[in-house]
């Protein structure tokens, strides 16, 4: 993974992380932080399908983010784990604002 990456992983060692075992993971950190260089290089890197799928299973994405991606890659909102109703209201119990 490029240098340039290094800061949406401030919390885990960047030279340990490796991209084939844990994909989802930096799928989800450059959704959720990644700016336009970082996104090309996600798609540069892994199939549509691919984000997609980590799109539809995550809860580690923000409802902002979430919504964004989905209407970015054409993925109804009902497909999105972190959009849906039962986890947004499971959520709140352990984060009520």
């Amino acid at each position: 993974m490029p240098g340039y990456l290094k800061r949406y992983f401030w919390d885990v060692d960047f030279s340990n992380l490796n991209f084939k075992k844990h994909p989802e993971f930096i799928v989800e950190r450059i959704l959720e932080f990644g700016d336009e260089r970082a996104v090309a290089w996600l798609l540069k890197n892994l199939s549509r399908n691919q984000i997609i799928d980590t799109l539809h299973n995550s809860n580690r994405l923000s409802g902002k983010s979430a919504n964004f991606w989905a209407l970015i890659f054409g993925v109804e909102r009902e497909k999105v784990k972190c959009l849906s109703r039962s986890f947004r209201e499971t959520r709140k119990q352990f984060w009520p604002y």
